[in-house]
């Protein structure tokens, strides 16, 4: 349960999935991207958990927030006709970035505590939890988009961009805190 409240109360990395989401077309390919998303952070998840690399927070959260910025601009230049990295190979971004992502979900869990005798168990839970509220984010996200793309709206020009430039403007506010906080350390 620990694992479905940190992904669903953390909208950073909810924003990254749907900016994901966003550029990411067909089934299979969606699928991928979050699979590779999955593994990278899991990695990381354990590897940071178990003590074997140790990452400063505050650094991790901005360079998380930089990956949404970097993924909702993927989305414009899209958009523009000039498809990135990200429409060409999601699952590569989707990796890369869950490294990162990763570790914000290992300092979560150092916040709560892992019990001593049974860390592995812990944490196994604790990542099916995350992996779960994912899933369940996911396929609400897609059902709403579809949705969305079929009731009979007026869709004008700016519209494909609103959600894109939202992402960004959010996550460019999560940069600046971020590098604040760790600059009042």
């Amino acid at each position: 349960m620990l694992g479905i409240g940190h992904i669903l109360g953390g909208i950073d990395h909810l924003l990254f999935v749907m900016a994901l989401l966003l550029i990411v077309r067909g089934g299979r390919r969606i699928i991928a991207t979050i699979t590779a998303f999955t593994l990278a952070h899991s990695i990381t998840l354990v590897a940071a958990t178990l003590g074997w690399v140790h990452v400063p927070g505050p650094p991790v959260e901005a360079m998380i927030a930089l990956s949404i910025v970097f993924v909702a601009a993927e989305i414009v230049h899209g958009l523009r006709g000039k498809p990135g990295l990200t429409a060409r190979a999601p699952w590569v971004v989707a990796f890369t970035f869950g490294l990162l992502h990763g570790f914000g979900f290992a300092g979560a869990l150092a916040e709560v505590g892992l019990p001593q005798k049974a860390i592995a168990v812990a944490l196994l839970m604790f990542n099916v939890g995350v992996e779960i509220g994912q899933l369940v984010f996911v396929a609400c996200a897609v059902t709403a988009l579809a949705l969305l793309a079929r009731l009979p709206l007026p869709r004008p020009p700016w519209m494909p961009y609103a959600m894109p430039y939202a992402i960004v403007t959010v996550a460019m506010f999560w940069v600046f805190a971020r590098v604040e906080a760790f600059f009042q350390h």
